[in-house]
């Protein structure tokens, strides 16, 4: 073994990187990763000759401060793909350091040296154009490089567009993650050589299900508040999962009425398929919206209080907030310590279960940074469990669906949709399936759901017949409930209602106008009146919907999409007390009182859906029962009749058939990604806006100030440049010289901007909020 060539400079004990130590070691832990994977090989190949570029003694004199500028990179992608014939593998080792690019003939021309040497595309000039020196000074060093027995991605085989940038990334994240783990390794280092960071946790299958067994017990069958018929089906959804969890891993619905305690029976089937699937390593659990994210993390909490921490690991932007603020030194070291620890698991999930949302998975599994693909490994051998199944967009549908069904074929994971609103996406199980093998053909868990909503028949559901409402005669109405929840599809409808009711008494507002840390006490002050009698009307957006654990006697909804209405149907009498006392709760879903339009509702889609609805509605003699499971199987057939899911989202689509990597990262998105952050002055944690406020001015925002700002955040549109906004924010300093363009501080002296019932008010703020 030469000490000639080296990886890294010295860590703080004065040792140096070795570049054949490290190769290696990349090598046999991205081996590990990929286990009985067919591109097994592949992956040790990459670790390899990830650096290949790094015996050149351009880069050796780079170590040393003598040299930069330089790609090590690019040497080893050309060696993969000409000598070693692995696609797979020249892109990993390509994308490594800038991310993966394109899977095309073009591309892999690009990568020739004469070609980087003429022409970079990042300006960069390799650290030797001599791939065959660099090969021999390679095995010179010990270095034994082998062709793998089996290519899984040559380009005969990449038929399946989808599924086989899939793999790409899952190879990727082998190489990534083991090429970070043994850098870290190394700077974490000391007198013994380098010190790996500790694994994470297994999942002890069997004490985590005493523990859920013994939480249902206490918290769940035994509760006085609740009506029998609520309870019974609950047990009947419980023990249906533990019937269903022997079946072999794959694709699963779990369709269960609102209140039925769908997010523990997917805890109890994700624990014991573990048990039946004994290759089942752990547990992550997605949910659509923040709000949801934090109580279910309570919940879990609860659950697992007597196991190590991060046993549960919450990967998600309000993860780990506030732990500067502890009362003693002591406890704030430890806080801090279990923070750091957190954020190391977060970087690969490497953790028993994981919370996080869909915008963290769904987009990472369809990214080309390392950074987010670096986890994709630790979903092999997974139960991936999706809350609230409904709110997947349109436009995403197809190639999401047809990702998660490779996943679950090729790398021996289960994927649980579970709403109780159940998309029909087995109708789209013949276009799937010219993206991935197995198409979309999932098996249900709750068989008796049917039954199941029947017997949970808590509200009774009005429909308007045509009729409009207006804003004034419907505050008038909700004036006259003691207890009331109001939802609308727009901002400024919410603005319109609250204006009406003007300085009525015990009102309430929810939406995304309020940073998290505001909308979470205004949900903990509203169940607390609930539970106690007590006058309330919430007025909210549709943020309060989906699983948000609220329950209203009374709900108004405005006309919207189907599932929209049900969910908030699922806040009425949502425990069932008023059914025990021979009373149903009521839903009244109105109209409002402007022009029907498309600009009545936050998006294009929305619109689309409502006009489904409407159109039900009409044919049904405005009657539709919300409790009959096969209704949303005929809305969604007419609504994907409609608009096509499979048609949308064409920059996509294109971008997949090229399998060009950096296009799908950029157009797969969730959420608008044009948006700003502004750090508001909310009257209830002022403490923590000025420490924030104050640090931003006088050293500038860092990654951290970010996290701990982000419970004290609203996100906007990035307004045009001559919106009055401007006038009002500030952007942050950066730490290390500059503005951010995404990072703002609204400066509100007078509370006018940022008001404790509305939350944040800006002139034009129809044209900036996120709906």
């Amino acid at each position: 073994m030469s000490n000639r060539y080296f990886a890294h400079s010295a860590n703080d004990e004065g040792h140096w990187h070795s570049l054949v130590q490290h190769l290696t070691g990349v090598s046999a832990l991205s081996a590990t990763f990929a286990e009985s994977q067919p591109w097994l090989d592949e992956a040790k190949l990459a670790g390899l000759l990830h650096d290949l570029g790094k015996y050149a003694d351009r880069f050796q004199a780079r170590l040393h401060g003598q040299d930069s500028g330089l790609d090590h990179w690019s040497q080893g992608a050309w060696l993969a793909i000409t000598e070693y014939r692995s696609i797979a593998a020249a892109l990993a080792i390509q994308g490594h350091h800038i991310g993966l690019q394109q899977a095309n003939r073009e591309a892999y021309r690009r990568m020739h040296p004469d070609a980087l040497t003429k022409n970079h595309p990042l300006r960069l000039e390799l650290s030797a154009p001599d791939v065959a020196e660099l090969k021999n000074r390679a095995e010179a060093d010990g270095l034994v490089f082998q062709s793998p027995r089996e290519i899984a991605l040559s380009s005969d085989n990449m038929e399946k567009a989808t599924a086989s940038m899939l793999d790409v990334r899952m190879l990727f994240s082998c190489l990534v993650d083991a090429d970070f783990l043994d850098t870290e390794a190394h700077f974490s280092g000391d007198a013994n050589g380098k010190c790996y960071r500790a694994k994470g946790l297994k999942l002890d299958v069997e004490s985590a299900m005493i523990a859920l067994d013994s939480f249902m017990g206490s918290a769940i069958r035994i509760n006085k508040h609740t009506d029998e018929n609520v309870l019974q089906v609950r047990e009947t959804l419980w023990q249906e999962a533990m019937k269903s969890a022997s079946r072999p891993t794959g694709v699963f619905t779990l369709t269960a009425p609102t209140g039925s305690g769908k997010t523990l029976a997917m805890l109890k089937f994700a624990l014991e398929h573990m048990a039946a699937n004994k290759h089942l390593k752990r547990i992550v659990l997605v949910v659509p919206f923040l709000t949801i994210i934090e109580q279910t993390a309570k919940i879990y909490r609860k659950i697992f209080e007597g196991f190590p921490e991060n046993f549960v690991l919450e990967h998600h932007s309000l993860a780990g907030l506030g732990v500067e603020n502890s009362r003693t030194d002591s406890e704030s070291n430890k806080k801090n310590d279990n923070e750091r620890q957190r954020r190391l698991l977060s970087e690969n999930w490497d953790a028993p279960i994981v919370l996080t949302t869909n915008v963290q998975l769904l987009e990472s599994l369809f990214s080309n940074r390392p950074s987010a693909c670096r986890k994709l490994h630790n979903l092999m051998d997974s139960i991936i469990l999706f809350d609230e199944a409904q709110s997947l967009p349109q436009h995403l549908v197809a190639p999401t669906l047809a990702t998660l069904s490779h996943l679950t074929s090729a790398y021996r994971s289960s994927v649980i949709f579970a709403t109780a609103t159940q998309p029909a996406f087995d109708s789209l199980h013949e276009h799937i399936s010219k993206e991935a093998e197995h198409g979309w053909k999932p098996k249900e868990i709750a068989e008796s759901h049917p039954e199941m909503f029947k017997r949970l028949e808590r509200v009774d559901v009005k429909w308007p017949k045509g009729e409009k409402t207006d804003w004034e005669s419907l505050a008038k109405k909700l004036k006259q409930a003691t207890q009331v929840l109001c939802v609308v599809n727009l901002k400024r409808h919410a603005a319109k209602l609250l204006d009406e009711l003007g300085d009525e008494e015990h009102v309430f507002h929810l939406s995304t106008n309020q940073c998290a840390a505001h909308r979470r006490c205004i949900l903990d002050e509203v169940r607390q009146r609930l539970k106690s009698g007590l006058h309330c009307r919430l007025i909210s957006t549709q943020c309060v919907e989906a699983g948000v654990d609220l329950d209203f006697p009374l709900v108004y909804r405005a006309l919207a999409p189907l599932e929209a209405i049900a969910q908030a149907a699922g806040r009425c009498n949502r425990e069932g007390r008023m059914s025990a006392q021979g009373q149903m709760g009521e839903v009244i879903v109105f109209e409002p009182d402007e022009n029907t339009s498309r600009y009545c509702y936050p998006t294009h889609a929305y619109y689309q859906a409502a006009e489904v609805t409407r159109t039900m509605l009409i044919q049904h003699e405005y009657s539709l029962n919300i409790n009959e499971p096969e209704l949303y199987r005929k809305y969604y057939r007419r609504l994907y009749d409609l608009n096509d899911p499979v048609s949308q989202n064409e920059r996509l689509s294109e971008a997949i058939t090229a399998r060009d990597f950096v296009e799908v990262a950029r157009n797969y998105r969730l959420i608008d990604q044009d948006a700003i952050q502004v750090l508001v002055p909310w009257s209830g944690d002022m403490s923590v806006y000025n420490e924030l406020k104050s640090e931003a001015e006088r050293t500038g925002i860092s990654a951290k100030w970010m996290r701990r700002a982000q419970g004290l955040a609203v996100s906007i549109y990035r307004p045009k440049s001559e919106h009055p906004v401007w006038g009002i924010i500030i952007p942050a300093r950066l730490w290390r010289g500059g503005i951010s363009d995404e990072w703002f501080i609204l400066e509100d002296p007078d509370g006018k901007f940022y008001q404790d019932i509305r939350g944040l008010q800006v002139p034009q703020s129809n044209q900036v909020f996120i709906a």
